[in-house]
C-alpha cells in the first residue's frame, strides 16, 4: 500500500533522513521506533507531503504522493494525526471533528462516521459541547485521533500518540490504535515508546539517526538484543 524508497529528506542545509526505505502493506500495523531526534517525525511530514524529499519518492497505491500537495492527502486516502495534536483550541469537540469530515466523499457519510468515532471514544460523545483546547490531554489525543478518521481513510498515519501521556492514558491510546487496526485500517505509528509500540504491531523498523537500522516483526524485535540495549536499558 505505502512504498518508501531511498528517501533523503530535511530542512534546509541540515540532512535528516538518509536513504530510507521501507514498505507498509495493506491492513498491516507497522511502527518505526527511534530515539527523539532520530528523524521520526520527518519521515511523517516527507509522506503528508508537508517536507519533500530531497531524494527518492513515496507511492500510495502506486500514486506518486511526493509530486501532490499536502491537501491532497486525506482525498487519496491518508489521514495524519500529527504530534502535539494540533486541535483548534476554540472549537468545541464536534466541530473539531466535523473539520474531519470535509472532502466530497467524507462529507457524505459524516453522520455515519461521527457515530462510529463516538461509539469508539465515549468520552468524546459526553465533550461533544465542550471546548477542545480545555480537555485534558489524553482526551485531545482521541479528539486528534477521532478526526483523523471521520475523513474515512484507507490509512492512519500516528506520530508519537503517547507524547506527555501518563502511563494509564498511554496504555488506553494503544489499546485505540488496535481497536482501530481490528476495524480494517491500515496504521503506520512512529514512537518513543518502543515496548509498548512493538508489542501491538505486526511489524517494525528502527531507526536510529536517519536511517533505518533494523526491521522485523515486534515481538521479534523485542527480543533484539541491540534494541533491548539501546532503548529498554537491559
Amino acid at each position: 500500500m505505502l512504498q518508501v524508497e531511498h528517501v533523503d529528506a530535511g530542512y534546509g542545509d541540515i540532512q535528516v533522513l538518509w536513504d530510507v526505505s521501507f514498505q507498509v502493506q495493506a491492513k498491516e500495523f507497522v511502527v518505526l521506533v527511534g530515539a527523539n531526534g532520530a528523524g521520526k517525525t520527518t519521515i511523517m511530514k516527507t509522506i503528508s507531503s508537508l517536507l519533500k524529499p530531497t531524494r527518492g519518492d513515496i507511492k500510495f497505491e502506486g500514486q506518486r504522493l511526493d509530486l501532490l500537495p499536502p491537501y491532497r492527502m486525506t482525498e487519496v486516502g491518508i489521514a495524519h494525526v500529527p504530534e502535539g495534536r494540533q486541535l483548534f483550541p476554540e472549537m468545541t469537540v464536534r466541530e473539531n471533528l466535523e473539520l474531519g469530515s470535509l472532502t466530497p466523499r467524507a462529507k457524505a457519510h459524516r453522520q455515519e462516521s461521527l457515530e462510529w468515532v463516538l461509539e469508539l471514544f465515549p468520552r468524546l460523545r459526553e465533550r461533544q459541547k465542550q471546548l477542545a483546547g480545555t480537555m485534558s490531554g489524553g482526551e485531545q489525543q482521541m479528539c486528534a485521533i477521532a478526526r483523523g478518521l471521520m475523513s474515512r481513510p484507507k490509512m492512519v498515519l500516528f506520530d508519537e500518540p503517547s507524547l506527555g501521556l501518563s502511563p494509564l492514558l498511554t496504555q488506553e491510546i494503544f489499546h485505540l490504535a488496535s481497536e482501530i487496526h481490528h476495524e480494517g485500517l491500515t496504521i503506520l505509528m512512529v514512537e518513543q515508546n518502543v515496548k509498548q509500540s512493538l508489542a501491538i504491531c505486526d511489524r517494525a523498523y528502527v531507526l536510529e539517526n536517519g536511517r533505518i537500522v533494523l526491521e522485523g516483526k515486534g515481538p521479534e524485535l523485542l527480543e533484539n538484543e541491540q534494541v533491548k540495549q539501546a532503548f529498554l536499558g537491559i
